[in-house]
């Protein structure tokens, strides 16, 4: 794809998915019982939500420590989302520190952060990627909760195997995974699988609305389609594929 396609892609998929709580799967009761198991933090913890969207989790993270979240996006879109939406989250403004930036281009101290959290975005750097230029990030046994899309299977069924070697070719199992954090410096606290059911409620079923209320261009014709594929894939093949939420500790 070149640059040119790639931008077009990237802005069809902006328009997909703006006005939405997420633009990827997640649930907010799920994650507050992770954060509910995770080591204590210490007080006032240095927490960013990297690849933020519109700001589901970093406002989750905000109310539940009560601490500051640097929430970074590269899109202005939902950037911008995320700050109307923390002026509608009552005492939760003055701790959303909104960042439209680069994710693999951080300038900020070695060991600055405590809590590292990243739903459904380190894919965009490539799991073991992301993990190697985060971990200089942490803090000495700081908590790093990443989810991201893995095979829970080694018979995977041949549509949904073609579609993500395709759509993402470096998609591992979660034992693949976890050699992958090791070599990054984390060790594994914790893994938690998002049942299939979040997926539908709080993302697919909020999109297919947003696609059948929005004009449909040429431009974005071709994404709707491979979401559209997406979808019917992970109604057939769910247990064989999903969001694993990978709780690591700087080692």
């Amino acid at each position: 794809m070149n640059t040119d396609s790639q931008n077009d892609y990237v802005a069809a998929l902006t328009d997909l998915h703006r006005g939405l709580e997420r633009q990827g799967p997640g649930d907010s009761d799920f994650s507050r019982h992770i954060l509910s198991h995770l080591p204590t933090l210490p007080p006032k913890p240095r927490i960013a939500d990297l690849g933020c969207g519109s700001g589901a989790g970093a406002l989750l993270l905000a109310q539940y420590y009560q601490s500051p979240v640097m929430a970074v996006d590269s899109s202005s879109v939902f950037i911008e989302e995320l700050k109307a939406r923390a002026k509608l989250a009552a005492g939760l403004e003055h701790l959303i520190i909104p960042i439209q930036g680069d994710m693999a281009e951080l300038d900020w101290p070695v060991g600055s952060l405590d809590l590292l959290w990243s739903e459904g975005a380190a894919y965009n750097l490539g799991f073991e990627q992301a993990l190697k230029i985060w971990r200089p990030l942490l803090a000495n046994s700081a908590i790093a909760v990443i989810s991201e899309m893995s095979w829970f299977a080694d018979d995977v069924p041949e549509p949904a195997r073609t579609y993500w070697q395709n759509a993402y070719p470096t998609m591992g199992t979660e034992a693949e995974n976890l050699a992958r954090a090791r070599r990054s410096g984390f060790s594994l606290l914790s893994t938690h699988r998002l049942p299939a059911q979040a997926w539908w409620v709080n993302y697919y079923d909020p999109l297919r609305e947003r696609m059948r209320q929005m004009e449909i261009t040429p431009r974005i014709q071709s994404v709707i389609r491979e979401t559209e594929e997406e979808m019917r894939l992970f109604a057939k093949f769910s247990d064989f594929y999903g969001y694993t939420f990978y709780v690591l500790q700087a080692a």
